[in-house]
């Protein structure tokens, strides 16, 4: 499917929200499908990696409806008989093996073409010091097998900052004999322990550690923010046209997801942000973006994994900089939907920017954007950034945007009604 995009005619002003986080979208249905007794779930994220997760706990015996997770308990899960499919979502497949790991049975994970080429290895040790017996292929790709075996707690570190594997050892650690705790370097978004804190199952302790309780989850209310991502490619096309201005409510503030945030500040961007309540610990409030002169920057280490999703989309911000940006110890861009270090150099490329590749990340020479094709290759991140690339490319044609229904079908018509405002 090629989409063709026309940027805005002139400045913009429009106060929008954004469809629910799918970060929090998964962990919601998760945890109510592991809780005995009707959860509420509203506001979730309308992407088929959502959807993937809302199918998966239904083939447990989950029931899914109307807003409501009806589950008798993370112990009434009933084997599916066959292969869990979790699509294009690694969200869906690493949690849920780290849910799965303490039930009698073993379950078998798989996904779309693009995941079964997914690294999962990471996964093995965590849960395997829990006592998980965790399989994968050869290649530690999918297909993941799990389950079938008493978990014990176990003091568990991490060596990377991921909060999908910090979430796998904790929904794993609430079924073990014995109470877990779980350290990494930090960067990682925190909303499985915020949560699972005000749920009664788990508290902070020094530095970035963690201790899960084992014990049922109890039935919770789960009101959905707006998705941090998401609403990162309404902001970025104000920060990209000085004179414009987009307000963006009710967003998820979490520590974790405001790294975007702090690269348009540090970029010359005038950012208010605003925290207005919280979901069960975990912070929401409004973002103020208005455009700006834009300068390069350097984002590199802890930074990195709190704009990793974002880093495409800021690609097309440094492209329109003054000066150089260095994007740095980014390989795991290199195990995404695609290889997100070569498709967004290839999409800055096909629209006349400068960049080049390094072995952890890329370089963009700040100019301009010129009209140009794009090939998403598949990845919603690249045909989302591609969009935006219009307000100051003026025309972009983009192959494949239908990937980007994985995380927000309907953007381009958002999008256009920001610019028309």
């Amino acid at each position: 499917m090629r989409t063709t995009l026309r940027g805005p005619s002139g400045p913009f002003t429009a106060d929008v929200t954004v469809p629910g986080d799918k970060s929090l979208s998964h962990r919601a249905l998760i945890l109510a499908a592991m809780a005995r007794g009707t959860s509420s779930v509203t506001g979730l994220g309308p992407g088929r990696d959502v959807d993937s997760t809302r199918s998966a706990i239904m083939s447990l015996g989950v029931e899914v409806q109307d807003g409501l997770v009806r589950s008798a308990g993370v112990d009434a899960w009933s084997d599916p008989g066959e292969p869990i499919d979790a699509g294009n979502s690694g969200t869906t497949l690493r949690l849920l093996a780290g849910a799965l790991a303490g039930r009698p049975f073993r379950s078998t994970l798989v996904g779309d073409e693009s995941l079964m080429r997914r690294p999962m290895g990471r996964l093995v040790g965590p849960l395997g010091a829990l006592g998980a017996r965790v399989e994968t292929s050869d290649e530690a790709t999918p297909p993941v097998s799990v389950g079938g075996d008493r978990l014990a707690g176990a003091d568990v570190t991490i060596p990377i900052a991921s909060a999908q594997v910090r979430s796998a050892v904790a929904l794993a650690a609430l079924q073990a004999d014995g109470a877990t705790t779980i350290d990494s370097p930090p960067g990682f978004r925190d909303h499985t322990e915020r949560w699972l804190e005000t749920l009664g199952r788990g508290s902070r302790e020094e530095g970035h550690r963690f201790r899960v309780e084992p014990g049922p989850v109890p039935p919770a209310d789960y009101a959905v923010p707006g998705d941090p991502s998401s609403a990162a490619y309404l902001l970025a096309t104000a920060a990209l046209a000085p004179g414009a201005e987009v307000v963006v409510r009710r967003i998820s503030l979490n520590p974790g997801r405001t790294g975007f945030l702090d690269v348009l500040a540090a970029m010359g961007v005038d950012v208010a942000i605003e925290a207005t309540g919280d979901v069960l610990g975990d912070p929401v409030g409004d973002v103020r973006v208005r455009g700006a002169k834009l300068e390069g920057v350097r984002i590199d280490g802890h930074l990195v994994a709190r704009t990793l999703d974002e880093i495409p989309l800021l690609a097309v911000l440094a492209a329109a900089a003054e000066g150089d940006t260095v994007i740095a110890d980014a390989t795991e861009l290199r195990v995404k939907e695609s290889d997100r270090v070569e498709t967004t150099v290839a999409m800055l490329r096909a629209l006349g920017g400068e960049a080049e590749e390094t072995p952890d990340g890329f370089v963009v020479a700040g100019g301009f954007l010129k009209p140009g094709t794009v090939d998403s290759e598949g990845d919603h991140r690249i045909a989302l950034a591609a969009a935006v690339a219009a307000t100051v490319a003026g025309q972009v044609e983009i192959e494949g945007f239908d990937a980007s229904a994985v995380s927000w079908p309907g953007f381009v018509e958002e999008l256009e009604a920001v610019w028309s405002s």
